[in-house]
């Protein structure tokens, strides 16, 4: 639905969505706010909702600010104008699940969703994402690709959004709806005519330059596992370099220090685990980054689209390593203001001299700030959570301890809120999903909801946890129910010599890997546990690798070597599997387990939790299972995420009790 700008006005301040600055301060002045006296623990429901106000993007022009609004049972639009902080435009409410906002000019807004769905090309439901693209001058909203009625209204892998000499524009593969093939295609906001730019199959990305036009692609082949880069070249598309890469698939990240070379991550012969380098498109040849470090992540100009920088995660917050001047110059001036509290960028301005830093960790639930180099000041534009105060976030700490191996396992600890010297009090594990994944430090809303209502919650990166260097990720293949578990129970037994926990009180709680985690627990690792709750797991590993192969595919599939890697199985169908899978060791259980999972995840099947549920029944063990109607793998609606929440909570206090 469409909005008037003296409705949306009205609207936006009915619901006290916190658009206006609230305040504003010289950049050098700001300080974090120090929490006061403990105060009463805040409600469930405030950790269920959405954030109130997330991914904020500013206009190219740095004169406009689009960001999302938490409005109960979805999310809306909200466009202001930043130079008399005015709403100029938005959305009252957007249908399907928002997964990110671009700005194509300063004119337009690409707004990117995503839902469960069937395609005739395709086999089974899949998550699928789509663009809607919102037209500042008219208030309008049109479906990317509609008005091409040859395509199926999908983005595949998403959008590039290029500035080019007639005019901004949205670039992006699409499916022939008839046949399935993919190729991508230029469209124009202003009238959401696509046109086809570039054929091929087994595309995986293609690179275009600041002018929008294609310059070199990845593709992958599934059969054979050859991974490369082509160039664009007198008409055709010749090979630059090629690896056979069945598992550990190079990724083409971007552009270099020019248009002649490209980002490639990858393993290479003598690697111990994927790098960033810098593949040239002339002579093929490689060259380390001019960084001092190996990053998580890359930083791109926003208008030239060449390489500026690199970002690593640390407890301190991000590490940026900048090599464009104004750039560093900015980061500079925002890593003074905001010390201590944990900045990131999150969103620049074409010029680099307007940014949207967020902050968030001990005593701050996430707060967005609109920093302005040329008229030196910091403006609070949005808080994720503005009814969580800063004394009622629990304080988290880093920890590290040593697992019965002898392997270091790191992680992070939530305590209740109020509490500094935690002694004897109840547990909850919340291990990750992934498991290639991690957690980091800062403000969860799942560890924070848990920890308000009385327990200390751990958060372990154990074995097979990545971005800690490829030694940590790597001890965890062949894990799955082993070493990767017992990383977990190793953390209580820590915790509980240390006097902060009551190892008689402990329960484990996570989703997706984290879900396999919490259902292992009482059935693999026996006598930890005193209850479990999963969040789409994994119950039974034989059949979740028969799931991910498609059947006819069987091994070929990318999916299925992943899974067998870090399951440890030598062939499709290993009985060694059977052992591991919580669904055939049901008999084992020694504690009560809550199951919940979204009938819509296209990752992990919701046929997963009720192989578990019956299997426990057969058993004659304590289970309870809860399906989360229209709902995927990641708790993206208002309503199942508070569902889950009140269901979780529910069920430790009736099986661990914190009095």
């Amino acid at each position: 639905m469409n909005l008037s700008k003296s409705t949306l006005w009205a609207f936006v301040s009915v619901l006290a969505l916190g658009c206006v600055p609230a305040h504003s301060q010289d950049v050098s002045a700001v300080s974090q706010a120090s929490a006061s006296a403990p105060a009463k623990p805040a409600a469930l429901d405030l950790y269920g909702r959405l954030p109130a106000f997330s991914s904020p993007r500013l206009s190219p022009d740095g004169t406009k600010l689009a960001h999302l609004v938490n409005v109960g049972t979805g999310q809306a639009l909200v466009i202001i104008d930043l130079s008399n902080l005015q709403v100029i435009g938005g959305l009252r409410s957007i249908e399907n699940k928002v997964r990110g906002l671009s700005w194509v000019g300063n004119d337009y807004l690409l707004i990117s969703t995503s839902t469960a769905a069937s395609l005739p090309f395709a086999a089974g439901k899949g998550e699928y994402t789509q663009g809607l693209i919102y037209t500042l001058a008219t208030r309008s909203v049109q479906t990317v690709f509609a008005r091409n009625p040859e395509l199926a209204r999908i983005m595949i892998s998403g959008a590039i959004i290029r500035d080019t000499p007639t005019g901004p524009a949205i670039y992006s593969q699409a499916f022939d709806a008839r046949d399935g093939t993919a190729d991508l295609y230029r469209v124009d906001p202003a009238t959401n005519r696509a046109t086809q730019i570039a054929r091929g199959r087994n595309v995986g990305n293609y690179l275009l330059d600041s002018a929008g036009e294609p310059v070199a692609r990845s593709t992958y082949y599934a059969e054979t596992g050859t991974w490369s880069v082509d160039v664009k070249r007198d008409g055709g598309w010749p090979r630059v370099w090629s690896t056979t890469a069945l598992l550990d698939q190079p990724s083409l990240i971007g552009f270099g220090a020019s248009t002649k070379s490209v980002i490639v991550q990858a393993k290479l012969e003598g690697d111990d685990e994927p790098k960033y380098r810098e593949l040239s498109l002339e002579t093929g040849q490689w060259t380390d980054l001019a960084f001092d470090t190996q990053p998580d992540s890359l930083i791109y100009h926003p208008v030239t689209k060449l390489l500026i920088g690199t970002v690593r995660t640390s407890d301190e917050g991000p590490v940026y390593d900048i090599t464009d001047p104004a750039a560093a110059r900015t980061w500079r001036a925002v890593r003074t203001a905001f010390k201590d509290r944990h900045p990131s960028i999150q969103s620049w301005a074409a010029n680099m001299r307007s940014l949207i830093v967020e902050t968030d960790g001990n005593g701050d639930p996430g707060t967005y700030n609109l920093v302005d180099l040329d008229r030196g000041v910091a403006e609070i534009v949005g808080q994720s959570y503005p009814d969580i105060a800063a004394n009622q976030v629990g304080e988290i700490r880093s920890v590290s301890y040593t697992a019965a191996d002898g392997m270091t396992i790191p992680g992070y600890l939530t305590l209740p809120p109020g509490v500094g010297e935690p002694r004897s009090l109840p547990l909850v594990v919340l291990p990750h999903g992934g498991p290639a994944a991690r957690d980091t430090f800062g403000f969860d809303w799942w560890a924070q909801a848990i920890a308000a209502q009385g327990y200390v919650v751990l958060q372990p990166n154990f074995r097979g946890s990545d971005g800690l260097g490829e030694a940590h990720l790597s001890a965890g293949y062949g894990q799955w129910g082993r070493k990767m578990q017992t990383d977990l129970s190793d953390g209580v037994r820590w915790l509980a010599s240390q006097g902060m926990i009551d190892p008689k009180r402990v329960c484990i709680v996570g989703a997706s890997y984290g879900g396999y985690a919490a259902m292992a627990g009482p059935t693999l690792d026996t006598g930890i546990y005193r209850c479990a709750v999963a969040v789409a797991g994994v119950s039974d590993l034989n059949e979740m690798i028969r799931w991910s192969g498609g059947g006819s595919r069987g091994r070929e599939s990318p999916v299925v070597r992943y899974w067998m890697r870090f399951m440890g199985a030598e062939k499709l169908g290993d009985p060694a599997l059977d052992a591991l899978s919580p669904a055939l060791m049901a008999d084992r259980a020694d504690a009560p387990m809550l199951l919940i999972h979204g009938r819509d995840d296209t990752v992990v099947p919701y046929d997963q939790s009720v192989r578990l549920y019956n299997a426990l029944r057969r058993a004659g063990k304590p289970v309870e299972l809860v399906p989360l109607d229209d709902e995927d793998h990641w708790l993206s609606t208002a309503a199942t995420r508070q569902r889950m929440l009140d269901e979780t909570v529910r069920f430790l206090k009736a099986n661990n009790p914190v009095d």
